[in-house]
């Protein structure tokens, strides 16, 4: 399997038989590993990681999360984090096999509770990307300011300009403006973002209530298989002493930073997280299952 590995679409059944889109790269008989993008995100989110991490072995899986891109929206507007966990737990039983997860912001906490906190999901690894049990608020506030620019964009290229002032470290994108068309859709003259806006009272209300951040350690701490959390070096929402305390609190969690990363690890340098996160992978992959 080469990095051009084609990509084939797959629908995924979650809770209460929502619909969730995924895109799929590697052998149906490769062992599986599922991609969770962050909130206000879409599964293109992981459009260079998937093909590299098939082409190392591994089936490939990244959603839509519910609300977001061509997967199903909440009828009721409902987003709690659990409604989250829920699919995954569905997604999960749904492969046939123990999968490696990794989850990035959104998708981290919620495949860390789905495989924390009973009924667990059966996962063979976890990946955390930049999450751990409490965010800095004031990235949180920075991440959910950008997300409240629902009225559009006039053009791909307006709404690239946007993302690019936002993430100024980033370097610039082969794909340019055309990197993020997946991450729109049409609204009338306007380009909008391809997520539930609805979203945003959700993450408004719930990043981070009281009783979260134990809640999630508590979760950690019965999660069954190995964890490692991917920081990015310059993250403003995963403090290093965050980091240092999440670990502390979990014994079976080790801890990887990405230099020059932001929160959105992946995205900011693709090359350096796929390096990061290869040796543990390589070790889950030797384990036996």
């Amino acid at each position: 399997m080469t990095a051009g590995a084609p990509r084939r679409a797959r629908s995924f059944a979650g809770r209460g038989g929502i619909r969730l889109t995924a895109d799929v790269w590697g052998e149906a008989s490769a062992p599986p590993l599922v991609l969770l993008h962050g909130g206000g995100q879409t599964r293109h989110a992981w459009g260079r990681t998937g093909p590299r991490l098939a082409a190392l072995g591994w089936q490939v899986i990244a959603p839509d999360l519910r609300g977001h891109g061509t997967s199903a929206w909440s009828a009721d507007g409902d987003y709690d984090l659990g409604l989250f966990a829920d699919d995954v737990r569905a997604l999960v039983a749904g492969l046939g096999a123990r999968p490696v997860v990794i989850g990035a912001s959104l998708g981290g906490l919620s495949a860390l509770l789905a495989a924390g906190e009973a009924p667990e999901a059966a996962v063979r690894a976890l990946v955390l990307v930049d999450v751990a049990h409490r965010p800095d608020p004031r990235g949180v506030v920075r991440i959910v300011e950008f997300m409240r620019r629902t009225h559009g964009f006039a053009s791909v290229e307006e709404a690239a300009a946007a993302v690019s002032a936002y993430l100024p470290h980033r370097p610039p994108s082969e794909s340019g403006a055309m990197g993020i068309r997946d991450n729109l859709r049409r609204r009338g003259d306007r380009w909008v973002w391809h997520w539930d806006p609805r979203l945003l009272d959700s993450f408004e209300g719930r990043m981070d209530p009281p009783g979260m951040a134990e809640r999630l350690l508590d979760a950690a701490r019965r999660v069954g298989a190995p964890i490692l959390l991917v920081r990015g070096g310059i993250s403003d929402v995963v403090r290093e002493d965050i980091a240092e305390e999440f670990c502390a609190g979990v014994p079976h969690a080790r801890r990887v930073d990405v230099a020059g990363a932001g929160h959105m690890v992946a995205g900011d340098r693709n090359d350096h997280f796929i390096d990061a996160i290869g040796p543990f992978l390589e070790e889950i992959a030797a384990a036996p299952r």
